[in-house]
């Protein structure tokens, strides 16, 4: 918004107002503007380690509660900021409320939700995540009207998610695997029969204190996850997955949705419109995977999704090398196009990469190391999002239309691995995916012989349709 440029980054202001040749790609290439982006994703980087305490020792609905509490501190100081160290303050203590949401609010999904509707329940996070991008772009839309203090009044009704954040996890119970984990065995047994719906839960709950049992044998989680028979959990869902969810370029998209848009010729109003369509994408994309995910499976989505996501960028690329760059407004043809482009992108990415990049790492974690693994996922995730989110408009600068060719490069890597190292978890009950890598073609000669008496020819088959 102008009125935001005007007080706290006048430089960028000025050169946005410029049509110069050289500020067609790099009129918003400004590091402190890129920090006041990223600065979140740093502290949310770092906050993932406390988080993991909180989150085993006390439970997943206090982590939930601690991340809301830093989520409204962070929205008031953002409000009320009247210089550049009190945004990033409060972008810090975002980036807080984020590191604990993140690692907590996956975890309490995975668990609390019976196995053949996992991957639905599961993705309501991203749903919900899809939600709030979208009603961010719709409240800017709104009140960059308003001025000139209409940006204090969209970063401020962030409390109000923060408010919900907070009585929602006064009133959830805690998950039976977390209850377990504490020792409050009774308790456990009592939540799982009440969001089970039946009394009949013997043989999950001695799955839950068989696992809780084996993880309380574990003094160093973090350890734990560099073992062998924790290889592939640590190299996919750790490693892999969360940072290839950077790398497709969707965030850059997101996070700059407007900023592209303007510098594609679209004006201040016209780029947030352009965004609020996007935002659109996102939610239709996440329904889509929510509806289907448990029926299609994992795999189906990031394959054939990956495969559209190449053909967009190499779109894109093409448009922008033949079309932009000469100091000229896009006509209005092309730049419908690059729109209609993003769009599906980003619907390719909202029922792919989005949900899945939160689901899969969820599933794969045994309960020992479950807590660990979800803080290295947050963690990775993060860097790489601040590492994008600090160079994408540097590099958009730079390389120009080739920054999106080398986003569809690394799509390609990502599918590849996909379709090569990650076996399908559809319908697995949480507790028994460890056995997929002991039929997988790569992890069964990774992972040895330390599991290997205990899985009967057939059991997984057997396990999964009762």
């Amino acid at each position: 918004m102008d009125d935001f440029l005007k007080e706290f980054f006048p430089k960028v202001y000025r050169r946005k107002q410029e049509h110069l040749h050289e500020t067609d790609y790099c009129k918003y290439d400004d590091q402190i503007l890129t920090l006041f982006t990223s600065s979140l994703y740093f502290a949310g980087l770092v906050s993932t380690f406390a988080a993991s305490y909180v989150t085993r020792s006390y439970g997943r609905r206090i982590s939930i509660i601690v991340g809301s509490i830093s989520f409204f501190l962070g929205a008031i100081f953002n409000a009320s900021a009247v210089n550049i160290s009190m945004l990033i303050i409060g972008r810090i203590l975002l980036g807080v409320g984020i590191g604990f949401g993140n690692q907590s609010v996956p975890l309490y999904l995975s668990e609390i939700s019976p196995p053949k509707i996992r991957g639905a329940v599961n993705q309501l996070f991203q749903l919900t995540t899809c939600l709030g991008i979208l009603i961010a772009y719709l409240i800017n839309y709104g009140t960059e009207k308003i001025h000139p203090w209409g940006w204090r009044l969209s970063l401020g009704l962030a409390t109000v998610p923060a408010v919900l954040m907070f009585v929602g996890g006064l009133f959830l119970p805690e998950t039976p695997n977390s209850l377990v984990e504490q020792g409050r065995l009774e308790e456990g047994r009592k939540v799982l029969e009440k969001i089970r719906g039946t009394m009949r839960v013997e043989a999950e709950f001695e799955d839950l204190i068989e696992a809780s049992k084996a993880a309380q044998a574990i003094k160093h989680p973090f350890k734990n996850l560099l073992k062998r028979k924790n290889r592939p959990q640590l190299i996919i869902g750790g490693l892999a997955i969360p940072a290839f969810q950077q790398l497709t370029g969707m965030n850059s998209i997101l996070f700059y949705a407007p900023v592209i848009f303007q510098s594609l010729g679209f004006g201040s109003g016209a780029a947030l419109y352009s965004s609020v369509i996007t935002g659109v994408a996102l939610v239709l994309g996440a329904l889509i995977s929510m509806s289907l995910v448990d029926k299609f499976g994992r795999r189906a989505f990031f394959l054939e999704a990956g495969a559209e996501m190449i053909i967009y960028m190499i779109a894109v690329s093409i448009t922008l090398a033949l079309r932009f760059g000469e100091g000229k407004t896009l006509p209005k043809g092309i730049g419908a196009f690059l729109v209609v482009i993003i769009c599906l992108f980003v619907l390719a990415y909202g029922r792919s990469w989005g949900p899945l990049g939160w689901l899969v790492p969820s599933e794969l974690f045994p309960l020992e190391t479950r807590s660990a693994g979800q803080s290295l996922v947050v963690c990775v995730n993060l860097f790489f999002t601040a590492l994008i989110a600090q160079c994408f408009l540097v590099s958009l600068c730079h390389l120009k239309y080739g920054i999106f060719l080398v986003f569809c490069g690394l799509i390609c890597i990502m599918s590849s691995f996909i379709f090569f190292l990650l076996p399908e978890t559809k319908q697995v009950p949480i507790e028994e995916v460890y056995l997929l890598w002991h039929s997988h073609w790569f992890w069964k000669r990774i992972v040895g012989d330390e599991y290997q008496s205990n899985v009967n020819p057939g059991e997984l088959g057997r396990k999964t349709e009762v």
